[in-house]
């Protein structure tokens, strides 16, 4: 009895596997220039965090044409992982300059990690929110606090299982609970400093 095929499958394994190889290297390369541009992004260092972001889109579309035929490995983790934390910089980087949302065309990734993206981005906007209060901009936080409740609304109506989404709702709640305690300073603060007016005029 012969089993030829097995040389067939060995090879497409190989391949498969070398892929395999290179797309979670590339990966990690996206989450780790997409993670500094939000710290960049932070620090007000827009021009870096643009060119970091820009980078890690161009090896995203890297990885995605390496995977083109490849089709399984294409939402796996560390595919998902990176498509993620790039539309989480895309967004961020958005938000921070009042610009419109890419959409996830635009990105060329998949809608699921783009919902986590965007709602992974509530809590860079949490931080900014707190950046804000901190320096008594008390009017630039509410309007942080407004684009945070709008998000989540979105995400809420993704009503689809979590084997669909990728445990979406989890994310929704997360981004959820984050929004609240941000009400919640918020309100301490302009409750604080209406009655530093108070006291003031008085």
């Amino acid at each position: 009895m012969e089993f030829g095929f097995v040389d067939e499958a060995r090879s497409i394994l190989d391949e498969r596997f070398s892929a395999r190889e290179r797309a979670i290297a590339g990966s990690r390369r996206v989450i780790r220039s997409s993670a500094n541009a939000i710290r960049a992004l932070h620090r007000g260092e827009m021009e870096p965090a643009q060119e970091l972001i820009d980078q890690a889109g161009e090896m995203l579309a890297g990885i995605l044409s390496l995977l083109e035929g490849h089709p399984e490995l294409v939402h796996v983790g560390y595919t998902h992982d990176a498509a993620k934390e790039y539309a989480e910089a895309r967004v961020t980087a958005a938000l921070f300059r009042g610009e419109d949302l890419p959409g996830f065309d635009e990105l060329g990734i998949d809608p699921v990690p783009y919902l986590h993206g965007l709602g992974e981005a509530v809590g860079e906007m949490r931080r900014r929110l707190l950046d804000l209060l901190r320096s008594g901009d008390i009017p630039a936080a509410e309007q942080a606090m407004q684009v945070m409740d709008q998000i989540v609304d979105l995400l809420a109506e993704i009503d689809y299982p979590d084997g669909m989404t990728g445990g979406l709702r989890r994310t929704t709640d997360v981004a959820r609970s984050l929004v609240e305690r941000s009400r919640a300073d918020l309100t301490a603060t302009v409750v604080q400093e209406r009655l530093r007016q108070d006291l003031t005029r008085s």
